[in-house]
């Protein structure tokens, strides 16, 4: 492992300068990288291959959109949906690009950003006489398109357990939101909706599998059982 002379500590990685006083660290001893007895566990992370998953997912959302509708054709009922993909493109890019810059209290960003976006449409629905747009379309597509960045970030970055806690615990809040929106009754459509339900269900069942066993730990002790 390279070494800090100032610092006195062993760094762990590809580091070229020490990550506590910025100095430039040494070569390890001979030239050579020995082998450390912990697991090997990553200190950053690459921001082009979280831009290069983003972009993929963001193509292969539109690209479905614009098929679907030549598909379909223009008058098939519920196909507002596609036509406001571009919503949730937007809405997963500023959850991970949060989560790139900030990397603390991503999830509650998150949740202000799902609520602050909803809320101001919700107004628009309702000053335009309300149709039903919001609820129907808006709600389902910002809380979908926060999961697929939830699952993104927690994918291409290191991610504690008591963060995997908090993720698993909005996405299952992502949605079930839209889902009650459609057992009240307040949708003119409900495959939006149940889709973002399924997503959500999905998407928690992915964050178990990364790490079920460690989440378990973090929410047994916070739970205190």
């Amino acid at each position: 492992m390279r070494r800090c002379d100032r610092c006195d500590v062993a760094i762990e990685g590809v580091w070229t300068r020490c990550p506590l006083c910025s100095a430039p660290v040494g070569a390890p001893p001979g030239g050579e990288e020995s082998p450390s007895p912990l697991a090997a566990i990553p200190l950053v992370f690459s921001r082009r291959r979280v831009l290069k998953a983003l972009s993929l997912v963001s193509i292969a959302l539109i690209l479905a959109s614009f098929t679907a509708q030549l598909l379909f054709g223009q008058d098939v009922d519920g196909l507002g949906v596609l036509r406001s993909v571009w919503l949730g493109v937007s809405a997963m890019w500023l959850v991970v690009l949060m989560a790139i810059r900030q990397r603390r209290n991503i999830a509650k960003s998150t949740a202000y950003l799902v609520v602050l976006v909803g809320l101001v449409c919700v107004y628009w629905d309702y000053l335009a006489g309300w149709p039903g747009w919001s609820l129907t379309y808006v709600v389902p597509i910002l809380c979908a398109s926060s999961i697929v960045g939830l699952l993104i970030t927690v994918r291409v970055m290191r991610i504690e357990e008591g963060e995997h806690v908090v993720y698993s615990w909005l996405t299952v809040l992502l949605g079930l939101t839209p889902l009650g929106f459609l057992l009240l009754g307040w949708v003119t459509h409900p495959v939006p909706s149940a889709i973002c339900g399924g997503l959500s269900l999905l998407a928690l069942a992915l964050l178990q599998m990364a790490r079920g066993a460690g989440v378990r730990h973090e929410l047994a002790k916070r739970l205190h059982v």
